[in-house]
């Protein structure tokens, strides 16, 4: 066990280092889930936060949080039953660069970083961090009877692993800038969307190309204005598979397209399918 932190609300907090254990119930015994969360552009300590709402505390789900991402592995993953990642499929080993990776330094100026004496030159160049044994361990994780739960920008990691691509069900094209938009429920029999009605979020409306039988799909993203959308594949037009959910060998995934703010991801209807996501995935419901 991690050493204590703090508990509230029946809930304990356990850190060391970038690791965090957050636990319902410390009697419970030791966390069902492990979360890759965080990355440049999602912050992790809102995915935590949001999550320790939706998941810790609401549904008594005890999950080890980490930003590092080396603790996804083969052997770590025989402590759980369920993998969450939320985070996208870049690191940046030597540091961030340009305007846009510093807020208050405006885009708009042709200035350059200054730093008197100058800085050494580094390497800015973003890498795909999830390796093929990576890969290969979260999909013998799923394959033998566990399961996965996938947020918002994980699908961008399929770009540059294909054993997480086929897990997953999707490769990410793109989005358009933060904005409103309706989440149709598509399938309402399923047991995730039982009793969820349609919901809108201002959010980043994450596009996919989705790649499994659409028979799955239980979410479409709509912009209502109509904005369609120009990503990778070309124009997919105003709207775009959201969330899916099937059994995978002898285990289960469930993929949710929203989640860039906090806002989205506390929407009540939202807050519901996170829930019986959770129940569905565990064989609760």
């Amino acid at each position: 066990m991690l050493p204590l932190n703090k508990c509230y609300n029946n809930s304990c907090v356990f850190r060391r280092g970038s690791e965090i254990r957050v636990i319902r119930n410390s009697k419970r015994g030791e966390p069902q889930a492990l979360a890759i969360i965080g990355d440049r552009y999602h912050n992790s300590d809102y995915i935590r936060t949001a999550l320790s709402r939706t998941l810790v505390r609401d549904m008594g789900l005890s999950i080890d949080f980490t930003d590092d991402v080396s603790r996804l592995s083969a052997n770590i993953l025989t402590e759980y039953s369920l993998l969450i990642i939320f985070r996208d499929g870049m690191i940046w080993p030597d540091g961030y660069g340009g305007r846009g990776a510093y807020p208050g330094y405006s885009p708009d100026t042709r200035q350059t970083m200054i730093s008197d004496p100058p800085i050494i030159h580094h390497d800015v160049t973003p890498k795909m961090w999830m390796t093929p044994t990576q890969g290969q361990a979260v999909k013998a994780f799923v394959e033998s009877g566990n399961a996965a739960l996938f947020f918002h920008n994980s699908s961008h990691i399929s770009l540059s692993n294909n054993d997480f691509r086929d897990v997953e069900g999707a490769i990410y094209t793109g989005h358009p800038p933060t904005r409103p938009f309706k989440v149709h429920i598509i399938n309402s029999n399923h047991p995730i969307t039982k009793g969820i009605h349609d919901f809108i979020v201002t959010d980043e409306q994450h596009y996919v190309q989705y790649e499994k039988d659409p028979e799955h799909v239980l979410l479409m993203s709509e912009n209502l204005e109509g904005l369609s959308y120009s990503g990778t594949i070309g124009d997919q037009g105003s709207s775009c598979e959201a969330g899916w959910a099937y059994d995978y060998g002898q285990g289960r995934i469930c993929f949710f397209a929203p989640g860039h703010t906090i806002h989205a991801l506390w929407n009540p209807e939202y807050v519901k399918l996170q829930h019986n996501a959770v129940s569905w995935l565990l064989h609760r419901e």
